[in-house]
């Protein structure tokens, strides 16, 4: 389905484009037709993100879709997070069957959706913003999450780490049954907090003492990157529009960097 959805992208930025281009000539006709097919593509292009998640033995897992799965991954971590671990997430804890490569584009897509139709969906998985305030590469949040959540300060690799793997280790201890895969999945993020150098990687793993490390270190972060965050969302909420506050500004040059404080951005 990825090659699917890449053609298709490919081909709306071309109607779009071509869209443009009869405007600016003043050719109705010729852009009315686009139009048309733009849409269309759009549509099929909807109809293919939607569609139910196939899991590696191709059943179908449940009516849930690639979209929601992120969404209930995200939700559950609490804090932006790269597609490896919305997918080990989704595996660890609900009915997996999502793919990083399914991901790759989905904050693009989600882009599209947003301005051809504002707010028309309850959520979207839009971007992390930089200290430039423009997509952080690879880093997928949730729209109705505040801008300070969705921004990422200098700290904020690290505090967001830590707040997932508080998280993973909290949602362990909530299951009734946790399964192998939340079990190694917790192991592998205590052992990158210290004091978890010697924690196993097998089924006897304490999730609690996980979660308590992970807490200890964020105290030492947490301050200084919540203000971080604070300042960077005051100038988000200032200086973008509704589009670039959930997907990123485009990148300014190096030149225009200093300048962020005078100008406004726009999308």
């Amino acid at each position: 389905m990825s090659d699917r959805l890449d053609q298709l992208e490919r081909r709306i930025d071309e109607l779009r484009a071509g869209v443009r281009r009869a405007m600016r000539a003043r050719d109705a006709v010729t852009a009315r037709a686009l139009r048309a097919d733009l849409r269309a593509a759009e549509r099929t292009w909807d109809s293919l993100v939607s569609s139910p998640v196939q899991t590696p033995g191709g059943k179908r897992a449940g009516t849930t879709t690639v979209r929601e799965r992120v969404h209930q991954a995200l939700d559950a971590l609490g804090a932006p997070a790269q597609p490896r671990l919305i997918v080990a997430v989704s595996e660890a804890f609900f009915s997996g069957g999502l793919r990083s490569a399914q991901l790759t584009s989905i904050r693009r897509d989600e882009e599209r959706s947003f301005r051809s139709s504002p707010y028309g969906r309850p959520y979207y998985l839009c971007a992390a913003l930089t200290d430039r305030l423009s997509p952080a590469r690879g880093l997928l949040t949730l729209s109705t999450w505040p801008l300070e959540r969705r921004v990422v300060g200098p700290l904020s690799p690290r505090v967001d780490f830590l707040t997932c793997a508080a998280a993973v280790a909290r949602h362990i201890q909530r299951s009734a049954g946790p399964s192998p895969e939340s079990l190694r999945l917790v192991a592998r993020m205590g052992r990158n907090i210290p004091g978890g150098e010697l924690v196993e990687l097998g089924k006897d793993v304490d999730p609690g003492r996980v979660a308590e490390m992970a807490l200890a270190e964020l105290a030492v972060h947490l301050d200084r990157d919540t203000r971080d965050r604070a300042g960077l969302a005051a100038r988000a909420r200032e200086q973008l529009d509704d589009p670039a506050r959930l997907f990123g500004a485009a990148l300014l040059s190096a030149a225009n960097v200093g300048a962020l404080g005078k100008e406004g951005i726009t999308a």
